[in-house]
């Protein structure tokens, strides 16, 4: 300690004698000096568990141990392993994110509920007996279309609007989001992707307060899987889990009534359908069953 304080001294009389003229610079010599031995006291009370080191608060991100066993007021709430700071550091507040289960509801849960999708929506929309519920579906629409096609009913008039413009004029509660069989020959995986999170990401725009619900695409029976066109349970299920990932389980869930509806072959069960595609009538229920007993109430 005793050098650091004639350190600064000492150097100055050396410049002088070989003629620099540093008197002017003598106080950020000493700003050094004094800068250094605090950081020295600051390295020993960390050491002691009195204060939280120079790194250990970065950019509002706490790491586990930035904080120590004395601020008992402090809760640490992680979510995926991520602590999330809010506010000032300093007010040693840790904001606690809300965590959803999915619960039992009746059919008013549906009474402001959307759902948009391809012709196998439309079956849920005959069949269901959701009669409060709104539906934009329209059979073949797909992924790349689903913004632009004008498939939507004006009330009171005979024309259609698209869905932009009808998801401007009201909001949902809840919107449910099943498409992608019919895309199922376009592009590719990632192609089809990123085309759907794009839409995702705009309802959400639209949509701001509404839960959305990404439900995974329906397997076909074995049999229809394996005609070797390029309708196949392993490029659904592919899909399926990419769509899977878009989940943060507080604005987005991922809903897949696949298991409840499938055979011990893994795909539709034959005698659930007409076609190997599209659920019977009478196995809509199913379904419904599902959506009923996977909600979220918040």
């Amino acid at each position: 300690m005793r050098y650091l304080k004639i350190c600064p001294l000492v150097i100055m009389i050396a410049l002088s004698i070989l003629g620099y003229e540093i008197i002017a610079g003598v106080p950020k010599v000493l700003a050094f000096a004094e800068e250094q031995m605090c950081k020295k006291e600051l390295h020993k009370d960390s050491i002691s568990g009195n204060m939280i080191s120079e790194n250990a608060v970065s950019e509002n991100t706490v790491s586990e141990n930035a904080i120590t066993e004395n601020d008992s007021e402090v809760s640490y709430i992680a979510l995926e392993e991520n602590l999330t700071v809010s506010g000032n550091v300093s007010d040693n507040k840790i904001e606690k994110l809300p965590t959803y289960k999915f619960t039992q509801v009746d059919e008013n849960y549906f009474a402001d509920a959307l759902f948009i999708g391809d012709s196998r929506t439309v079956g849920l929309s005959e069949y269901s007996g959701m009669e409060k519920t709104t539906f934009y579906a329209s059979t073949g629409l797909t992924v790349y279309k689903v913004f632009d096609t004008q498939y939507i009913p004006v009330p009171g008039s005979k024309e259609k609007m698209d869905l932009e413009t009808a998801l401007r004029q009201k909001q949902f509660g809840k919107i449910y989001f099943m498409i992608g069989i019919n895309e199922m020959g376009t592009g590719t995986v990632d192609s089809f992707m990123a085309e759907y999170e794009a839409v995702i990401e705009h309802l959400r725009e639209l949509q701001p307060d509404a839960i959305i619900y990404v439900q995974a695409i329906m397997r076909v029976t074995t049999e229809r899987s394996e005609k070797g066109d390029y309708i196949h349970n392993q490029g659904i299920d592919e899909r399926n889990e990419r769509i899977s990932q878009l989940a943060d389980n507080q604005n987005i869930f991922y809903l897949d009534v696949n298991p409840q509806i499938s055979d011990e072959t893994g795909g539709m069960n034959q005698s659930y359908t007409f076609d190997g595609v599209h659920l019977k009538a009478e196995y809509i229920p199913v379904w419904t069953d599902y959506l009923a007993s996977h909600a979220i109430v918040r």
